[in-house]
Order: C-alpha cells, then structure tokens, then sequence
C-alpha cells in the first residue's frame, strides 16, 4: 500500500479533481479518498490559546545553563526485511 498526501483547491463548482501519477499501468487500484479542510493560517492557535505562560518560549529557548549537551553514541542500526 502507498500513501500519497496532496492538497487541492475545490472550484466554484464544488467539484474537486484529482490528477495522481502513481507509477502503476494496465492494473486495478482500490483508492481511499479522505477529505479533510485545511486550517487557515488565522484559525492558527498561539501559544498562550494552548496554555502556555505570555513570553514562555522566549525566556527558555536557549536557557540551559549546565554542561553541554553530549549525544552518545547510537549503537548499530538494525537491518530490517524491506516491505514490499
């Protein structure tokens, strides 16, 4: 299965058409549409309509004080089957 994620404009018509190049030719496909709005950018939620304290993020961006951060080392990467 592959997931393909787009967005798309609805005309004045209400109809919404889609062009997906998928790779595929000569075979049946069973699609799922799921429609979902996209939020505009003024239905955007800032940090204090989240709960966050006013000027939160601009006193602790870049407030840590104590030794530097070190990332250890990972370890080995698992080799997994690939999916098909």
């Amino acid at each position: 299965m592959q997931s393909i994620t787009l967005q798309s404009h609805v005309g004045a018509d209400g109809i919404l058409k889609l062009q997906v190049p998928v790779g595929i030719v000569n075979a049946d496909l069973e699609v799922m549409i799921v429609i979902q709005p996209v939020a505009s950018t003024s239905a955007r939620k800032t940090p204090r309509d989240l709960g966050w304290p006013p000027g939160f993020f601009e006193q602790t961006a870049g407030g840590w004080q104590g030794e530097p951060l070190i990332r250890e080392p990972q370890g080995e990467y698992e080799i997994r089957d690939e999916l098909q």
